[in-house]
């Protein structure tokens, strides 16, 4: 039950991450863009 819950909760940590992370990069101005 664990080993499917990981299997089916990982994808979705891992895109909801990415995304997150593209958004917030795409706030970011150009000064601020080496961090």
């Amino acid at each position: 039950f664990q080993l499917i819950g990981t299997a089916i909760l990982l994808p979705i940590i891992l895109t909801y991450t990415i995304y997150s992370y593209r958004v917030f990069r795409g706030k970011v101005t150009e000064a601020d863009g080496y961090h």
